[in-house]
């Protein structure tokens, strides 16, 4: 009878030759072998980290939107840092504190990447040769121009602010939270200081625990029966058969759009009556009371999808940072895995695993690279983009070349346009400390193969 170590062994090489490894011949298996047992252990696990399982259902086009705004994000970042000074001048040495926000770690200069926008900044020294920087006189319209463009969308922000005050377990978000969703939703940069103030009739600004908790909590003033509507039940054309204010949120069987990535034709003629069957299951309204909802079951983790489809609704540019959603488990009543549900449901998210934060797409605002229906600020920002003057140099995305905006390779290193930009002053401390936490749990980027997604 064979030694049971040995017994073990020769099955290994066996089930290594039935997956025809390339390299198993060449292995010598014996008690002290580090391969050996490196081999077992890896042989008895089976989940990857999401950046490896990932690649293969990546979008190149939703990969592309991502790129080409990373320079974008640090100049509207300051853009905002200059506007907020009483002469919109600042010296460049007291930007060094914000050099974490746009990633540009010594020894890069901020001046030179500030010099390469002529159009929109301009550096100058004083009597003394302390270098100062500040807007062009084209950059000054384009921030007048978005300050009119936010303006007159502030009551649509007040809308989506105050349904997501609806679907929220207790009528209460922290503030500093939504803040999260500042840029997101279109939001001023006094969003905290006046705009909370200027929608009484909506919602207002609270210190419900102290002294145990000193955080201020934006709080629902009145429910709107016509607001508890999803924009998946607008678009369907349901809303003509609702009754604005005697409707009452409930159980929806509406299907979700969904678009999968063109290699995927295999696995979706194999699991077509699965995806079916989640179509078609029932699931409670974002807007409805979800308490009694068991964690873990169908009808959770589908209302946890519509509530997630609906957030993403609001924003300008149909994306977020996942940690904008995760930071909202437990007001939405959502599951702590949150981002395994999203990576489950691709054919309804996109989630890009580029720089250190990862982003998450609504597939259904995009065709290829570009939003379907842009928000004004969409178009703005599209507009500041085109006046950003690096030279062009192509960087490739997996197997798509990009003309890509950065001159020098090691310049912005790998950050993602979505890295958190902290640009109201009075929240940067408090936001600051969240973003030290912003990788998601490792715990939470362990995912299940991808090809079980609905077998449930």
């Amino acid at each position: 009878m064979p030694h049971r170590g040995v017994r073990s062994k020769a099955l290994l090489r066996q089930f290594l030759l039935y997956l025809r490894l390339p390299f198993v011949n060449e292995v010598t298996f014996n008690s002290n072998d580090n391969a050996f047992r490196y081999l077992q252990w890896r042989l008895m696990t089976t989940s990857k980290r999401v950046q490896e399982r990932s690649k293969r259902k990546r979008v190149h086009d939703l990969e592309v939107a991502l790129e080409k705004h990373k320079v974008l994000s640090k100049i509207l970042f300051f853009f905002e840092i200059l506007k907020q000074e009483p002469e919109q001048i600042v010296p460049i040495k007291s930007l060094d504190r914000y050099r974490r926000q746009i990633n540009l770690p010594k020894p890069h200069k901020l001046s030179a990447f500030l010099r390469k926008s002529p159009k929109l900044f301009e550096l100058y020294k004083d009597q003394r040769g302390v270098l100062w920087c500040g807007m062009t006189k084209m950059a000054e319209e384009l921030v007048e121009e978005e300050g009119r463009i936010i303006e007159e969308n502030s009551d649509k922000a007040a809308e989506y602010v105050t349904r997501m005050l609806m679907m929220s377990v207790d009528k209460r978000l922290p503030l500093e939270k939504i803040a999260h969703f500042r840029r997101d939703i279109g939001l001023p940069v006094d969003f905290r200081s006046r705009w909370v103030h200027r929608y009484p009739e909506n919602f207002r600004v609270v210190r419900p625990f102290k002294p145990y908790d000193e955080g201020e909590y934006l709080e629902l003033v009145e429910w709107k029966s016509s607001w508890a509507i999803t924009e998946l039940e607008k678009k369907s054309g349901m809303v003509e058969e609702l009754s604005g204010g005697d409707h009452v949120p409930g159980l929806l069987s509406l299907s979700f759009p969904m678009k999968f990535p063109p290699n995927y034709k295999k696995v979706l003629s194999r699991y077509y009556p699965q995806i079916g069957n989640f179509q078609k299951r029932e699931y409670l309204s974002p807007y409805a009371d979800a308490r009694d909802l068991k964690a873990g079951s169908q009808e959770f983790d589908k209302r946890a999808v519509a509530v997630m489809h609906e957030l993403l609704s609001f924003t300008t540019e149909k994306r977020v940072v996942t940690d904008h959603l995760t930071h909202f488990r437990r007001e939405f009543v959502m599951p702590q895995k949150l981002m395994r549900l999203l990576l489950k449901h691709f054919g309804i998210f996109y989630v890009s695993e580029r720089g250190r934060r990862f982003s998450v797409f609504l597939n259904e605002a995009y065709e290829g690279s570009e939003l379907i229906e842009k928000h004004p600020l969409v178009v703005w920002r599209e507009k500041v983009n085109g006046l950003i003057d690096y030279r062009k140099k192509k960087k490739r995305i997996g197997t798509v070349e990009v003309l890509h905006d950065i001159d020098d390779k090691d310049l912005f290193e790998s950050e993602s346009e979505n890295d958190s930009i902290l640009l109201d002053h009075e929240q940067e401390e408090t936001m600051g400390n969240l973003e030290d936490a912003s990788p998601a749990d490792s715990s939470e980027m362990e995912i299940e193969e991808i090809y079980a997604a609905y077998q449930d």
